[in-house]
């Protein structure tokens, strides 16, 4: 009795067990339901993207980069298709020994090794890298017949960018290279991530730059079908890439050759434009750089040459370079003082050769004076002494007013990035300039420099030109632009960079007028005639020779002074008289007289533009006027 009832006890408890280890299997089962449920149903989309992916791959088409022509269709940038050998990092068997055994198949230099290392610290391991580029017909094949000997090395097709005219308006031009991450976070910021998978070069300076999102394009993709191993096995769809907008310019690269070569080894810059739309005719940066070298990844001994060079070949001197105007800005002065009624035209001063000022004398170019100044010879002799009581009477706040309206000391936003503000001095500018409340004060002696263009004055060679061609055209502001017109290259359609009026200068033309006739006749008797001697067209301009150190009080012998601290020399001018078609500033480094080096440059572009006449050679420098720079000032040096 007691066995049995012992045994239901048993068989009690292994019921219980059983309904427990069912109910346990029931719950797994409902678990293993619910997440299959789960996947199956309402996650079934998402897996089925996921796996879609796993076996379809995008892979982006990088589009075809916009060219850039100048105005006469002249290519200045293009591409071209070229083989490069590439290297998977992670897919080979080891680096070293592959490229070693590269090597014995094409020629791998000691620069292909460093830019791949250079490449190899930039990149991802998984992301196919060049270790040769633009491959011969004949390096293809002799790889091809080895390629089972290299996994993770392959031949590509690239388009590569060529800058067929090498160095010419490179500083406009500008360059591309490869994305790094300060690229990637520029165009993250502009939203066009998406638009730069696959893409490697982007444009750095210039109007490459300034137009990158025009002349990148948009990127293709292809739908590819990818096996277990990663390899593609056929292509499901191909959305081909749009090209990038063409450019094209308003320079003209053949004035563009003949102002480069007229600087001739000399340092400086030019600006052309045309005084009625503000388009760029040339803009010169001597010396200038070879853009082809940055496409590929610049050699390390390049970029230190570039780098190192005392000549300072990448700086873009035609818009970041600021200098003093010197006597270039006497004409500008004069239209202050007819428009502000600080002086009449026929109203003259005696120059005895000096003005005191206080206890301070203000010399000027020549000793014993000009006699009887009034506007007009003061333009032509450029007469320091008439501009130092100029100065005086309108005073530093009218100066600046005055100056800034013509777009002096403010950036003229030219299509092309890196530009200057310059300075335009003023007791507000020295206030922000000046941390010491003792050097914010401004001093009525400093006008008096402003009034000559030395003091704090700093002004690059465009804003130059761009004031003068604001004069010349009556007060219209137009804002200097370098492309002419955008294409569409699938459709062929052209938008055109429509000139921009900025502001209007209120200005009389009798004012305009009377300054274009004193500026003829700084070409025609005063300190330009020796340069435009003969020239059958009637020009306008003004010399100018800024200092580039103070002298104290010393006398100015540009023989004894180290050549890098001689005076620079300036030339403004517009061509013809009646009519302006060309304005142009000249500004060469250390280059003494503006009369003697910048002018004859001036003249070659003008005899270039106007007649179609090409230079021998280099601009000579001229002799300086009879009446040119012989005394210093105590407080810099105004000259011609």
């Amino acid at each position: 009795m007691g066995d049995f009832h012992h045994n239901e006890q048993d068989l009690e408890r292994f019921r219980s067990r059983v309904l427990i280890a069912g109910a346990g299997v029931l719950l797994l089962f409902a678990l293993l339901f619910a997440r299959f449920f789960y996947l199956q149903v309402l996650q079934h989309e998402y897996y089925t993207t996921r796996a879609e992916s796993n076996r379809i791959s995008l892979v982006p088409i990088v589009p075809n980069r916009g060219n850039i022509v100048d105005r006469n269709g002249v290519i200045l940038a293009r591409n071209y298709s070229a083989f490069t050998l590439e290297i998977t990092p992670a897919k080979t068997l080891g680096l070293e020994e592959t490229i070693d055994g590269l090597a014995e198949i094409v020629e791998i230099q000691v620069k292909d090794r460093r830019r791949f290392k250079r490449l190899l610290e930039e990149s991802k391991n998984f992301e196919s890298i060049p270790i040769r580029t633009r491959l011969t017909d004949e390096e293809v094949a002799r790889f091809a017949a080895n390629r089972y000997r290299f996994p993770g090395v392959e031949v590509k097709a690239r388009l590569f960018r060529q800058y067929p005219e090498g160095t010419l308006a490179a500083h406009a031009i500008g360059y591309i290279s490869r994305i790094n991450a300060k690229d990637v976070e520029w165009i993250e910021e502009n939203g066009h991530t998406a638009n730069y998978k696959g893409s490697e070069h982007i444009g750095k300076v210039g109007l490459e730059q300034h137009y990158e999102f025009e002349l990148h394009g948009t990127t293709g993709y292809e739908q590819v079908e990818v096996d277990a191993g990663g390899r593609a096995v056929r292509v499901l769809s191909h959305t081909p890439p749009i090209p990038g907008n063409n450019l094209t310019l308003t320079l003209d690269t053949k004035l563009q050759q003949v102002a480069e070569a007229a600087f001739g080894t000399r340092r400086g810059s030019l600006v052309a434009l045309d005084p009625s739309n503000g388009a760029v005719l040339a803009l010169v940066s001597a010396p200038a750089f070879d853009p082809n070298l940055f496409v590929d990844g610049i050699r390390f001994d390049d970029w230190d040459e570039l780098n190192n060079n005392p000549d300072k070949p990448m700086l873009n001197r035609a818009i970041y370079s600021a200098h003093p105007p010197g006597s270039t800005f006497k004409p500008l002065m004069a239209l202050a003082a007819l428009t502000q009624g600080k002086r009449t035209t026929t109203q003259a001063i005696a120059d005895p050769g000096y003005f005191n000022f206080g206890n301070h004398r203000f010399m000027d170019d020549k000793v014993g004076g000009h006699g009887m100044v009034d506007m007009w010879k003061s333009i032509v002799v450029s007469c320091n002494t008439y501009y130092y009581q100029l100065a005086n009477d309108m005073g530093i706040d009218n100066i600046a007013r005055f100056m800034g309206s013509l777009g002096l000391g403010s950036r003229t936003e030219i299509d092309i990035p890196g530009e200057a503000t310059g300075v335009l001095p003023s007791p507000e500018w020295k206030q922000r300039r000046f941390k010491k409340r003792e050097h914010q004060k401004w001093y009525a002696g400093e006008t008096i420099s402003v009034g000559i263009g030395q003091g704090y004055n700093a002004y690059t060679t465009l804003q130059m030109a761009h004031a003068l061609a604001n004069v010349l055209n009556y007060g219209r502001v137009f804002r200097p632009h370098i492309v002419n017109t955008i294409q569409d290259p699938s459709s062929g359609e052209e938008r055109k960079v429509e000139p921009q009026p900025v502001r209007q200068v209120a200005l009389k033309p009798e004012h305009v007028d009377f300054i274009k006739r004193a500026m003829a006749g700084v070409n025609k008797e005063g300190t330009g005639a020796r340069a435009f001697a003969g020239a059958p067209y009637e020009s306008g301009g003004k010399t100018g020779t800024a200092q580039v150190f103070s002298l104290k009080g010393q006398k100015y012998v540009a023989g004894q002074v180290k050549e890098r601290l001689r005076d620079h020399s300036w030339f403004v001018a517009f061509a013809p008289v009646e009519q302006p078609r060309i304005v142009v500033a000249v500004m060469v480094e250390n280059g003494g007289f503006g009369a003697a080096s910048a002018a004859p440059i001036a003249r070659q572009v003008f005899d270039y533009y106007l007649l179609g006449k090409l230079p021998g050679g280099p601009a000579p420098e001229v002799e300086a006027p009879e009446d040119g720079p012989q005394q210093a000032l105590e407080n810099g040096h105004g000259q011609d």
